[in-house]
C-alpha cells in the first residue's frame, strides 16, 4: 500500500492499530480536526460538475468533515465509514446525510451508483489492491475519484518545529501525488493541486488536534501525557503561538483521477 509519505510506514500490526484508533476519540476528532476548503472540493468535483443531479460518495467519511463540505454540491450524498464510533458522531453532526457502515474494500452501494468518490485523509489506510477496483465498480461512466489530505505547512518555521516536537512524520515536503497510488487500468491518470487555508487555534486546541493523530492515540497513557506536555511547552514558549489565538497554516493536497472509459 502506498501513502502520501515516502518514508517507511509502520509494521502491519501497528498500522492496523493506528487505523482502528480513531473511534474512541470521535468527538475530539470532530471538534479539533480542520475542515476542507471549498476551492479544493470544487476542484475535486470539476470533472463531473456539469452533470445534472450529482451523486457523491464520501468514502471513509470519519465524523463528516469532508461530508459537510460536499453538501452544497451533491444532489445525493452518501457517507460510508467503517468505524462505528466515528459513524455515530457523523450521524449526530449531520443527521440529514445518509451514512452507512462499510469499507473501501467492500462498499455497500450498487454498481455505477455515484458520479464522484471523495476520500479525505484516509486513502493511505486502504488496501488499494482491493479498494481501487471496488471504487471503480460503484462509479458511473465518466466518474471521478478524488483524494484530499490536510497537511500542516512545514515551510513556516514554527510549524516545522512543532512537527519535530510532536513526532508527526508527514510533511508537505513529502507530498507527491504520484505516490498516492500507482496507475491502474481503472484509474490510468491523475492530476494534482494544492490549496492553502488556515485553522484558528490556541495552544490548548492545537495540542488537542495533535492528540487525535493515530501515532499519539496508540501511545501508552504515561507516554502520551508526556508528549502532550512537551507539545504545550513548545507552544507556550513560541512567540507565534504563546498568546491567545493564532492561525495554523494548512495546505490541502489533492489528487483526482477520472474513471477510464
Amino acid at each position: 500500500m502506498s501513502t502520501v509519505s515516502p518514508t517507511p510506514g509502520p509494521d502491519p500490526e501497528t498500522h492496523a492499530r493506528r487505523a482502528a484508533s480513531f473511534g474512541g476519540q470521535a468527538a475530539a476528532y470532530a471538534a479539533e480536526r480542520p475542515g476542507y476548503p471549498d476551492a479544493a472540493v470544487r476542484w475535486a468535483l470539476e470533472p463531473v460538475a456539469a452533470r445534472g443531479p450529482l451523486r457523491v460518495l464520501d468514502l471513509a467519511a470519519g465524523t463528516g468533515k469532508l461530508t459537510e463540505a460536499l453538501m452544497p454540491y451533491a444532489t445525493t450524498l452518501v457517507a460510508v465509514e467503517p468505524d462505528l464510533g466515528m459513524l455515530s458522531e457523523l450521524h449526530a453532526r449531520l443527521p440529514d446525510v445518509r451514512a452507512v457502515a462499510g469499507t473501501a474494500e467492500r462498499i455497500p452501494l450498487a454498481d455505477g451508483s455515484v458520479d464522484a468518490i471523495l476520500v479525505g485523509q484516509a486513502l493511505h489506510w486502504f488496501d488499494l489492491g482491493r479498494a481501487l477496483p471496488e471504487m471503480a465498480r460503484v462509479l458511473s461512466p465518466g466518474g471521478v475519484l478524488a483524494c484530499l489530505w490536510n497537511i500542516d505547512d512545514h515551510r513556516v518555521p514554527w510549524v516545522r518545529g512543532l512537527k519535530e516536537v510532536s513526532r508527526v512524520g508527514r510533511s508537505l515536503k513529502d507530498w507527491k501525488a504520484e505516490e498516492a497510488f500507482a496507475p491502474t487500468p481503472d484509474f490510468p491518470a491523475s492530476e494534482q493541486a494544492e490549496f492553502t487555508h488556515a485553522q484558528r487555534r490556541t495552544a490548548a486546541s492545537m495540542a488537542a488536534t495533535i492528540g487525535t493523530h493515530s501515532h499519539v492515540l496508540i501511545l501508552p497513557e504515561a507516554e502520551r501525557a508526556a508528549l502532550m506536555a512537551k507539545i504545550l511547552d513548545y507552544l507556550h514558549a513560541t512567540p507565534e503561538t504563546a498568546s491567545g489565538e493564532f492561525d495554523l497554516p494548512i495546505v490541502t493536497a489533492a489528487i483526482r483521477s477520472p474513471l477510464a472509459p
